[in-house]
Parts: structure tokens; C-alpha cells; sequence
């Protein structure tokens, strides 16, 4: 029974029809078989496959078996053949004692689809037992005075066979005085009963020596013999009379042992000892003897052994009342046993389906018989599992139900469930009988992968080393084994600019993701693209998650002088009148630096000057200006280290060197000259100053026309580098600075560059601040996109 439930566990589902035919047909007239007792085990009892109308292939599909109640099967089927086999040789008198006729009850149940038959087995009786007597001495006191005819029963012989098997006659050895008759009770055995022929005279022959035999009705008959001892008494006219000749008593089978039945009285009219009464069993069998007792001397027939009502419901108890001579009384006790509900239900798993697949429809989770020992309300049974389950118990036939699912189960929700079936009696105590099963649900892919986030943000520092593991991603699957195992992918990338296979990489096990190079902020500051998380199941499920890498600007670039330019041919030289005040503003040291937030932000300071104190530059903006009066004995030509430093840590600097000539007025022409040595310059520069101006007042001209050409080439090309800033008195077309950059500047200015001369003291105007006109640009923006216009008045 284990090995076929295994087999039936490994069924995934099993569809039930229940078809109001089918059962009809399971539950009409049982199909009979019969078998003679002691036949060897394997022995052919019939083919199933033939009764039921079965050909060989549809008999081994529907799955055809044997069930019968207590789980104990007599009975084999082979599943290829259809042939039912005795399972092991049958004892009919151990499987049913004195029942006649001796059948075994079994089911035929097919499983797909599921139907049922009734059957029998009948096991044929044959004459194995001989007769035997259960006292080999009987001793028979007659009375010389009993007349012919007069009649004596005898105790009878036991014999395990039934029918004709059994005692069919007894007969007494050949004898002058007695003959031997054969009686039948009521309850159908047969007992002798000696008749005495011929008067008996006990001066002549005071006893006797006779053999009785009894004879089966079986071929060849058996006997069993027995000795009968008879001794002829003096005359002893009365024999004991019972007061009733049948006693009627009922006794529950809870009775203990020793409880009083009844008390039974017989009388004898004899004086002295003819009429002391003795009581005994009388022609009691073995079963009778070992449950009953009676006093000899008050007749109270006691219990001796405990009853079992569904063992044997009543019994007939023969009591015999003799006096102190040879006569005897006989009177007859039924006893008829109560039922008590002392048999809880039994329950008998025939088939159990365990794991059952989730989303699956109405299935068959268990088949099962119930059976209670009791009868009338005792053995009336209810079954029944808790309320709060997904499952519901199903009647069939003759105490089998059936274990379905009510719905679709969900795994996800609950992955096993643990069924109580419970099985009540009607009887008086309720008694119960409670059958534990666990039900596993099995897995079906019905779960997508879910992202821990629906976005995820990694940030990256610039300049990373390749293979950085820069993040992970995360997804859970509800679903089990296979089915959660997940997969993560990056999925193709809608910008066609941004080639992601080059840039990250994903580990498919786990999520990790890793740089492939080294970003750089300034090139690529953020992309975004998704990634896919895919399950093992059939059919596979999967979802997305977006991504978004923010790379984080690292202090790599220095500042970059914009203006003045450096490294071209001709050096910058600012113009500083000398009877500018303190504050004048000589030019902007204008600086920007591609990295981002605080790795941008500049400061300027001055590195160096020809002669400290005589200029400032300001922190914050690049201004450089006057920090004094000048006056006649500062030197003309001066020389400027700005610092440009920015705020990353650590911090990248620049320097720009200026040129500045300090002049009287802006008509003293502006000569190139070679830079002198700081030693030099501490001589009379005025004499230098007068000089200079006589020499440019013949070529002022001249020298205006190439600052016009020059300024044209450099308002074509923009970003070509310019030689001349500064330029003597003249009216000319105006011209703007634009200066573009993120630095320290928060906007783009245009600067004014002009010459004026008056009357009074000349003023010098450079780099002044007109109107912010332009948007800003990104860091990243390339330098040779910046233009420069100066504006000469």
C-alpha cells in the first residue's frame, strides 16, 4: 500500500469526473468471485481486465487497483496482464470462523477516471479439520430405574469446517443398552444424544464402557472419538427443575469481568442428597467456556473474559442443574451484547498527490476510506477539515471520499497547507479520529523579477580606474527554485550617440556593475540606460529598472588664462597714464578651468611685480589696478606675475605674465622696446619717456594704419592671437572684448577699450564692463570657440 501511494504521488494531477453512471454502476451488484481455502498464493482468481470490458492498454491507462477495508489485501493485481492473484494462501477458519458462506469484501477502484466497483471474494470451505471433543471422558450416571426410551444428550464435538464439512453424524459402539441420535440446536450444530434401549440393572452391570464417534459430512469424512463412562445408580425419581427454561438477558460489551449476568435457580423435590443441586456449562464450547463462569452451588453466571460486541453479537449458554444422583435439569441463558461506542474511526489513505501544482484547476489531492468497528448510531460516520482551507471532502461510495481543491491555489500566498481530517461517530461518547496531511504546492513561473528600485542613481568619480565596481542592482522573484533564479542583462541603448558596451558592464549573477574606462567628467557627465532581470522559468518573465551614472568631477584641469594670451609672438603691453588714481584699472586677467562646483571657482593674487606695491591684482575677479599714485620717478616699464589658483584639493594653478608701460599721455607714441633689467630701470626714466615720444610722434601715423589692419585680421579670425592692445591717439571704429567662460565669472562681459584725449589729464579706459550679452557656455566648452574685439575711440 506505501509503494502504490509513492506511485501515486508522482501523478502531478489526476482529473475526477464523477459521472452519475459511473457510480451507479460502481455502487449496483458486487461482482462475485470465489476461491477454495488453502489454495497456494499467486494462484489465478480471475482477469479484471476481461470482467470489466477493458482491452490491455486502456486497463494499464486508467490505473486500475484494489483497495479493501483495514488496508490488508489478500489479493494481487497484475497491471500488465490484468490477471488478480492470490496474494498469500487463505485460512477461511482463521478469516471467518463458523460464518458461512466466508467472504472478503473488496473495492476495484480506477483511477483515471475515477470510478468504482464492489466485489467478493467467497472462500470455499474444505473438510481440513477433524471432529474433536473437548472432554475425551464424559461420565453418564443412569438410573438403574430409567425406562427405555429414556434420553440422555451428551456433549457435542467442535469442528472448524462449515457446511458439510462439518459434524454430520455421531454414532456409539455396538452396546445391548444404548443407541446413539444426532440433534440439531437451534443455532444449527449438532449434538448426540444417547437413548437408552434396553432397562439397566446395576446388581448385573453396574457401568459401561462406550465409544462415540463423530463423523463430518466431508470426502473422505473425519472422525473424533470420545469415551463415555456410564454408571448405573440407585433410584432417584426426581430430577432438578429450573425454574425457567430460557433466561433472556442483555449486558452492554463495556462489562467488566466479573459482572453478574443472572442467577439462575433450579429445584429438586428429593430429600437429603438427591436433592442438593450442583449447576455447570453445559455442552459449552470453547469460546462459551473461556467468557462465562457459574457458580456450582447459587447458579450466578459471571464474566470472565471481556466482550466485543463486533466480535459476536449473542450467545446461548446451556446450563445443566444435576442432584446428587443421576437426574439433571437443563435450562438455556441467551445473552444478547449491547453495542457501546468503544471503536473510534479508522481512516485508510488509498491515494495522496503531494506536491499539486499551483493555477491549477479542480484536482484530486486525496482519496480515503473511513470504517467504524460499531453499529447503528455508534457506527455512523461524519468527515470534515477546517473551514479556512482552499479544499472540500467529497462523498462516494460506501465510506470512500475524496480530497479536492476548491480553487486555484497560489503558491506565492501559501506554499504548503497543513489538512486535519477529522472523522466523528454519532455514537454516545463522540468519538473522534483526526488524520494529519501536509499538502505542498509546487512552483509555477507566475512572478516577474522586481527591481528593488524602480531607478537607481550611481555616482562615479572622473578618472576611475577600469573594472570599478560602481553599484549594483538588485531584483526578487516570489517564485522558487528555477523560477527565481534571476538573470540581469543590459538591454539595447535608444541613443545611438552613446555606445554603452564600451562604457559598463554587468556582472549576470548578481547585479554588479563595472566601469569599463575611466570617464571624464568633462566629456561625459551623466547617461542613463536600463537593465533587464530575467527569471529561469518556462515560459522566462523579466522586467526593467532604469539606471542613471553621475560622474563626479575630479580636480584635474588647471586654470586656463584666456586673456591676456600667452605663448603668442608679441606680448601684451598694457598702457597706464601716470596721472591715473589710485584703483585705475590697467586690465582683467580673465581665466576659466573646464572642472565643475569648487574644483572652478578662482582666486588670483600677484605672484610677482617689477615693483611691489605699485600694482594690485583683486582676489576674486582678476582686476589689476593701481594700489597708489604714480608718480614721476616710478620706472616706465613694468613687469606682472598674476597667480590664477583654483579651489579642488589638492589645488592646480596657472600664471600669466603682464606688461605694463606707464606713459605721460596716450599721444606719446608707443615704442617696442627691449625688456631691461630691473637695475636699469632704476635710471632716469624720464629722459627714456621724452625719447620715446619724440621718436613715435614721426611714425604716429604709420603706426596707426597697422593697428587698423590689425584689428580687422583679428575681428575676422577671433581666435587668432593679438599683438598690439594698446594703440596711440586716433579715432577708430569701436571694437569689443567678449569674454566667455564659467572661472570666476558668472556671466559673459564685453569690455571697452578706448583712448580720449582732452585737455586736461589723459584718462585710459580698458576692459570696462558695458553689458552682459551672451549665454553662458559648459565647462567643457573648447577655447578656440571664445572671441576677443577691442573698441579704439
Amino acid at each position: 500500500m506505501e509503494a502504490s501511494g509513492k506511485r501515486i504521488c508522482r501523478q502531478k494531477q489526476v482529473i475526477f469526473f464523477f459521472l452519475l453512471g459511473l457510480f451507479q454502476e460502481g455502487a449496483g451488484e458486487p461482482r462475485r468471485y470465489s476461491v477454495v481455502e488453502e489454495t497456494e498464493g499467486n494462484s489465478f482468481v480471475t482477469n479484471l481486465a476481461k470482467d470489466l470490458s477493458l482491452g490491455q492498454r486502456e486497463f494499464s491507462r486508467r490505473g486500475v487497483r484494489i483497495l479493501s477495508k483495514g488496508n490488508k489485501l489478500h489479493l494481487q493485481l497484475n497491471q500488465e496482464t490484468g490477471e488478480l492473484l492470490l496474494n498469500e494462501k487463505l485460512d477461511r477458519e482463521e478469516l471467518c470462523g463458523h460464518t458461512e458462506p466466508c467472504v472478503l469484501r473488496f473495492q476495484v477502484m480506477l483511477e483515471s477516471p475515477l470510478e468504482f466497483f464492489q466485489a467478493e471474494l467467497q472462500i470455499i470451505d474444505i473438510n481440513d479439520h477433524s471432529p474433536e471433543f473437548l472432554d475425551k471422558e464424559m461420565l453418564l450416571k443412569v438410573s438403574e430405574s430409567s425406562p427405555s426410551g429414556t434420553t440422555f444428550p451428551l456433549k457435542n464435538a467442535q469442528d472448524m469446517d462449515v457446511g458439510q464439512n462439518n459434524i454430520e453424524n455421531y454414532v456409539i459402539s455396538p452396546n445391548p443398552y444404548f443407541r446413539v441420535l444426532t440433534r440439531k440446536r437451534s443455532d444449527g450444530r449438532k449434538y448426540p444424544e444417547l437413548v437408552l434401549e434396553k432397562a439397566l440393572d446395576r446388581e448385573e452391570e453396574p457401568e459401561l464402557k462406550l465409544t462415540l464417534t463423530a463423523q463430518d459430512g466431508g470426502s473422505p469424512p473425519r472422525t473424533g472419538t470420545a469415551q463415555i463412562h456410564v454408571e448405573v445408580v440407585d433410584v432417584n425419581d426426581n430430577a432438578p427443575e429450573f425454574q425457567q427454561l430460557i433466561y433472556r438477558v442483555q449486558i452492554p460489551e463495556d462489562s467488566p469481568i466479573g459482572f453478574l449476568i443472572v442467577t439462575v435457580s433450579a429445584t429438586d423435590v428429593d430429600l437429603g442428597v438427591n436433592g442438593e443441586v450442583s449447576y455447570s456449562l453445559f455442552q459449552a464450547s470453547d469460546e462459551i467456556s473461556k467468557t462465562f463462569a457459574i457458580n456450582p452451588l447459587t447458579g450466578e453466571i459471571r464474566l470472565k473474559e471481556q466482550l466485543d460486541f463486533e466480535r459476536v453479537e449473542s450467545y446461548e449458554v446451556n446450563i445443566e442443574a444435576r442432584d446428587a444422583g443421576s437426574f439433571t435439569g437443563k435450562c438455556a441463558v441467551l445473552i444478547q451484547v449491547t453495542d457501546v461506542n468503544d471503536h473510534a474511526p479508522e481512516v485508510t489513505m488509498s491515494a495522496f498527490t503531494s506536491p499539486i501544482s499551483e493555477n491549477s484547476p479542480e484536482m484530486v489531492v486525496a482519496v480515503f476510506s473511513v470504517l467504524d468497528l460499531d453499529s447503528g448510531e455508534n457506527g455512523k460516520i461524519s468527515c470534515s477539515i477546517q473551514e479556512d482551507l482552499p479544499f472540500f471532502l467529497k462523498s462516494s461510495v460506501e465510506n470512500f471520499y475524496t480530497l479536492l481543491t476548491e480553487r486555484p491555489l497560489d503558491r506565492e500566498n501559501t506554499a504548503e497547507y497543513n489538512i486535519t481530517i477529522t472523522v466523528t461517530d454519532l455514537g454516545t461518547p463522540i468519538l473522534q479520529t483526526h488524520l494529519n496531511i501536509t499538502v505542498q504546492v509546487s512552483d509555477v513561473n507566475d512572478n516577474s523579477p522586481i527591481f528593488t528600485q524602480a531607478s537607481y542613481i550611481l555616482l562615479v568619480e572622473e578618472n576611475n580606474s577600469p573594472a570599478l565596481h560602481i553599484g549594483s542592482v538588485s531584483a526578487t522573484d516570489r517564485d522558487s527554485g528555477t523560477n527565481a533564479q534571476i538573470t540581469y542583462s543590459l538591454l539595447p541603448n535608444q541613443d545611438s550617440q552613446l555606445h554603452l558596451a564600451s562604457l559598463v558592464s554587468i556582472n549576470a549573477d548578481n547585479g554588479q556593475l563595472f566601469a569599463l574606462r575611466a570617464l571624464d567628467f568633462e566629456a561625459l557627465q551623466s547617461f542613463e540606460f536600463r537593465v533587464g532581470a530575467t527569471d529561469q522559468g518556462s515560459p522566462a518573465l523579466s522586467s526593467q529598472a532604469l539606471v542613471r551614472v553621475v560622474v563626479l568631477d575630479d580636480n584635474d584641469n588647471p586654470p586656463f588664462v584666456l586673456y591676456p594670451m600667452q605663448n603668442v609672438s608679441a606680448p601684451c603691453t598694457e598702457l597706464v597714464p601716470r596721472a591715473a588714481e589710485q584703483g585705475y584699472l590697467v586690465t582683467k586677467v580673465v581665466a576659466v578651468d573646464r572642472d565643475s562646483g569648487q574644483n572652478a571657482w578662482l582666486s588670483y593674487q600677484l605672484l610677482k611685480a617689477t615693483e611691489p606695491g605699485l600694482f594690485g591684482v583683486w582676489a576674486h575677479n582678476g582686476e589689476v589696478r593701481t594700489a597708489r599714485l604714480l608718480s614721476e620717478r616710478d620706472a616706465a616699464r613694468h613687469r606682472l606675475v598674476v597667480l590664477v589658483k583654483d579651489n579642488g584639493e589638492p589645488p592646480l594653478s596657472s600664471s600669466v605674465t603682464l606688461h605694463v608701460l606707464l606713459v605721460d599721455g596716450f599721444s606719446q607714441p608707443y615704442l617696442r622696446l627691449p625688456e631691461v633689467a630691473p637695475e636699469r630701470a632704476q635710471g632716469d626714466l624720464l629722459t627714456v619717456y621724452l625719447v620715446i615720444a619724440l621718436a613715435s610722434v614721426s611714425s604716429l601715423f604709420l603706426f596707426s594704419v597697422l593697428v587698423f589692419v590689425v584689428v580687422r585680421l583679428c575681428r575676422r579670425r577671433r581666435a587668432a592671437p593679438l599683438g598690439v592692445c594698446s594703440v596711440p591717439e586716433g579715432h577708430f571704429s569701436g571694437h569689443l572684448v567678449d569674454v566667455r567662460g564659467t572661472g570666476t565669472l558668472s556671466q559673459s562681459y564685453q569690455y571697452e577699450v578706448c583712448l580720449t584725449g582732452g585737455s586736461g589729464t589723459s584718462e585710459f579706459k580698458f576692459l570696462k564692463p558695458i553689458l552682459p550679452t551672451f549665454q553662458d557656455h559648459s565647462l567643457g566648452s573648447e577655447i578656440n570657440n571664445l572671441g576677443f574685439n577691442i573698441q579704439l575711440k
